[in-house]
């Protein structure tokens, strides 16, 4: 057995160490400062109880990327809790305090490198006993788990069906071991279906972002690009980010939006997946995705919240008994059988319901498709025309100054409407306006400033939100969501059917006077 010792170590604490809603996120350059991953794991230690650390098992893991080898010998800086959720913000906001005050680490110097590529177990011996670092494969425990929740036998004739095709493109990260697993061996998936699906550290030099704009191979594929020549576009198609958390989901020449994504999951889920057979306990989304899951849960009559951005307020609603599905406007979606986000387990809801519509017709002449399906859920529920507006780098200042200005503004509805009215007569009235401030139900802890809401008569919405306000810049998210229930509106084109309320946002909130730019970084 090879025996260690602990060392204490004098250091300094750093300014810049406060989590944000999944972990500290910087860059390696930032990491590689001497003491600064060693300061941030040793204030998470602190940040919890002696019984929670002694004796306890941690689970490390990674997502195959850039630097992931070296940080998971130091432990890793993302901190989960034994519910397998993100540490909530009493927990970030100790480990943030500590950070500030820190003076000493404690470190293993002479504890050999673990082969992580191995799967097997490595014993230690240490001043307090022996330590173990068991390194495992957690492939067969994740297929098991996902064949508790959905009928894998059902799923497979769908891939049986000479009319059905199918596309997974898992960005060169972890997931395409699953995809390997999941979608060729257990459901019959040709190999060809995969792209992308051997995890490289460097992502293949790509952005492991499942969106429009980086997943260019699969938008291509499914008939969404500027290249026609790439044949028959397959009948679904999906993608997963860099630790297959979040997910894109397509149908031929269709892209579905993550807020449709989730609603429609949710009005389905107890006819398609036998996990919900017995109906659902809630449904939550982030404050910033579009309201198409509320119209839901109201037909439905469904318990429903609305949380700050992070996946840890869906992770107490579900420790809770209150959510069963959840999702995000950021490409996430989930439900209570983990508490993050499941970009397999979306795809798999997806595949499901595609097979529930398909019962009896998959030798049909036409199956019935992606577009289909959310074209349905527009004629009953109505359709959120939604977009992003992305100003990365703005002067920081500039940035507050705008967002003190909307504050501002909200004092009297009656000149927000006159300003509107101004802009576009067509356009509904607000008939609220806030930042948004939310109360657990659960922990009763509160949240505030998560964002600045208007809201319209028409069920339509603005949200500004900022976020990265340190001394370089900050980035501006708006939020821009119109909803449409007349039937004969709802197959317009997207930007056509915003154009009226981007207008109105951009010049109520004074975006270039504030910020000086003309255009947003990214539009999503």
């Amino acid at each position: 057995m090879v025996m260690f010792k602990v060392s204490c170590k004098q250091t300094s604490p750093f300014d810049d160490q406060k989590p944000g809603t999944s972990g500290l996120r910087k860059k390696v350059s930032v990491f590689n400062q001497p003491n600064y991953l060693e300061n941030f794991v040793q204030s998470t230690f602190y940040a919890l109880s002696a019984d929670k650390v002694k004796g306890a098992t941690l689970v490390v893991s990674g997502d195959g990327r850039y630097f992931s080898k070296d940080a998971i010998q130091d432990f890793g800086i993302k901190y989960n809790m034994e519910n397998g959720g993100p540490a909530p913000e009493a927990i970030t906001d100790k480990i943030y305090a500590n950070t500030k005050t820190i003076k000493e680490y404690f470190i293993a110097e002479d504890l050999p490198d673990v082969d992580i590529s191995i799967v097997g177990l490595s014993s230690f011996g240490g001043h307090e006993g022996p330590f173990d670092v068991d390194v495992f494969e957690s492939t067969t425990d994740y297929v098991k788990l996902m064949k508790s929740i959905f009928d894998f036998e059902f799923i497979k004739k769908l891939f049986e069906s000479p009319k059905f095709t199918f596309c997974y493109d898992a960005l060169h990260g972890v997931g395409g071991i699953y995809a390997q697993r999941i979608f060729v061996e257990e459901l019959g998936a040709h190999q060809s279906s995969l792209i992308n699906c051997v995890p490289k550290e460097d992502f293949g030099g790509g952005h492991p972002d499942p969106n429009l704009t980086y997943a260019k191979e699969l938008v291509a594929r499914m008939g969404l690009g500027k290249d026609n020549s790439v044949g028959e576009p397959p009948e679904f198609g999906a993608a997963a980010d860099g630790d297959a958390d979040r997910n894109m989901i397509l149908g031929k020449r269709f892209f579905v939006t993550p807020s449709d994504s989730v609603a429609i999951i949710a009005a389905n889920a107890v006819q398609s997946i036998p996990y919900f057979a017995s109906g659902l306990k809630g449904v939550a989304r982030s404050m910033p995705t579009s309201a198409a899951l509320d119209v839901v849960a109201k037909h439905l009559n469904l318990k429903f919240f609305e949380v700050p951005t992070g996946w840890k307020f869906f992770g107490n609603l579900m420790d809770a008994g209150l959510c069963s599905i959840c999702g995000e406007e950021s490409f996430g979606t989930g439900s209570d059988h983990i508490r993050e986000k499941d970009g397999i387990w979306a795809v798999l809801a997806w595949l499901s319901i595609i097979a529930f519509k398909n019962k009896g017709n998959l030798n049909g002449e036409k199956l019935v498709s992606v577009e289909d399906i959310v074209r349905q859920h527009w004629a009953v529920y109505g359709r959120h025309y939604y977009t992003r507006f992305d100003y990365e780098n703005v002067d920081a200042g500039a940035a507050k100054e705008l967002m003190a200005y909307l504050v501002k503004l909200q004092s009297s509805l009656p000149d927000v409407n006159k300003i509107i009215e101004g802009i576009r007569s067509d356009v509904s009235k607000v008939v609220e306006a806030d930042e948004f401030e939310y109360k657990d139900p659960v922990d009763g802890s509160i949240s505030k400033h998560q964002g600045i809401r208007y809201l319209f008569e028409d069920g339509s919405r603005l949200v500004f939100r900022l976020s990265g306000t340190g001394s370089v810049g900050a980035t501006i998210r708006l939020y821009i969501e119109q909803y449409e229930n007349d039937s004969s509106k709802i197959g317009r084109d997207s930007q056509d059917a915003l154009a009226p309320l981007v207008e109105v946002a951009l010049k109520l909130s004074k975006m270039q006077e504030f910020t000086g730019r003309s255009a947003p970084t990214v539009i999503t």
